[in-house]
């Protein structure tokens, strides 16, 4: 039984918070054709492109949602390489490919990283997460981009002891913090989001917000910077320059963040709750224990089914490399579709896999649940 980390059936998706909450029941193995490793854009299309083959994935991310890099990094600055897009965002593609997936069942396993893999003698392979959950599966896809995404941490001596009960890297339930004095350490569009957030009246108003960024400069988007600043010119909110340096507790919480300022003044802030966004930190992680043959860090592949070292196991996206390899995300999709392709003899031996069009096969549109287009003769 999974103990932690969250588990999501995926049938529909309307906006992004969709996809937060979780079903924590799962069964002690879980017996599928294929996993995949990372939920970032490429991880979803990967869904999309084994769904068109009648294929049912699970997918494993570290994060607590789906999105990866998009959501973590930009989640509301414009990309325009996006075909059939002129603009849009990490948020806006991550939750357009959530609805895309949505008529192919994939269940998501947030909050979790592959620990161990195994191979049978079968053939299969016995993958486990570090809260537990285990699956056997015919085929892997590692998606995982340039690795597991972990927070970058506030390095203050003993602090760690107080990690998810009243420091946090990450905020997934807002409510969980209404009317607490807050203090947030960071420069970028999350830490600035999470203080406008938590400063504007609404159900998750914090008691104080205390902004604190080395210098009063940021890597953020200027509106937010400008809207940031016009709650502190309110009282809404406060920015303090400088660093915390260390904190004081009182009966075993943590009660006061000290932040020295750029002259050496320490100030003493109130808190209950410290919220640290210094931005994350990518770990290729236990991956580079499974013997694939790796090059700088990232996972050799063919370009004919985009296959690792190991047969049943593909890499897309990202974490792979060949001859002329190129880091955008729409290099990445195409890799899904050969991946795809790659991985169906392995789960269907005795098929034969057709190349069909979603334009004309009655087939396909079966699987995606939609009627056969009107002609337009």
């Amino acid at each position: 039984m999974q103990k932690n980390g969250k588990t999501r059936p995926v049938s529909s998706a309307n906006s992004f918070a969709d996809f937060l909450t979780a079903d924590p029941v799962t069964p002690t193995v879980i017996d599928t054709d294929a996993v995949i490793i990372g939920a970032g854009p490429v991880g979803l299309f990967q869904v999309f492109q084994l769904g068109l083959l009648e294929i049912k994935a699970h997918v494993i991310d570290s994060l607590a949602y789906a999105g990866g890099q998009c959501i973590e990094l930009y989640p509301d600055k414009p990309i325009y390489d996006i075909p059939a897009m002129p603009a849009t965002t990490g948020r806006e593609l991550t939750v357009s490919l959530l609805r895309q997936i949505g008529p192919f069942g994939a269940t998501f396993h947030f909050g979790q990283e592959v620990s161990t893999l195994d191979k049978q003698t079968d053939g299969r392979f016995l993958l486990v997460t570090n809260k537990g959950t285990s699956f056997l599966t015919k085929t892997i896809f590692i998606a995982a981009g340039v690795g597991a995404f972990q927070p970058r941490l506030l390095r203050v001596e003993g602090l760690d002891k107080f990690d998810e009960t009243q420091l946090f890297y990450r905020v997934n339930k807002p409510a969980d913090f209404a009317g607490q004095d807050l203090v947030i350490v960071g420069g970028g569009d999350s830490a600035i989001d999470a203080a406008i957030d938590f400063a504007t009246a609404g159900p998750n108003q914090a008691k104080s917000v205390t902004l604190v960024h080395r210098r009063d400069s940021f890597q953020a988007l200027p509106a937010k910077v400008a809207e940031m600043k016009a709650l502190c010119a309110a009282s809404a909110m406060h920015f303090m320059a400088g660093q915390v340096t260390s904190y004081d507790e009182k009966k075993g919480r943590l009660s006061t963040a000290n932040v020295t300022d750029p002259e050496g003044v320490t100030h003493a802030l109130p808190v209950e709750k410290l919220l640290v966004f210094f931005g994350l930190s990518p770990k290729l992680g236990a991956i580079a224990d499974w013997g694939l043959a790796i090059e700088r860090k990232q996972l050799t592949v063919d370009t004919e089914k985009f296959s690792t070292s190991e047969p049943g196991i593909f890499a897309v996206g990202d974490i792979n490399t060949y001859p002329g390899k190129k880091k955008l995300i729409v290099c990445g999709f195409h890799e899904c579709v050969l991946a795809a392709f790659g991985a169906a003899p392995i789960i269907f031996p005795d098929k034969t896999i057709p190349l069909q069009y979603t334009t004309t096969s009655t087939k396909l549109h079966k699987v995606l649940g939609v009627e056969k287009p009107i002609s337009s003769d």
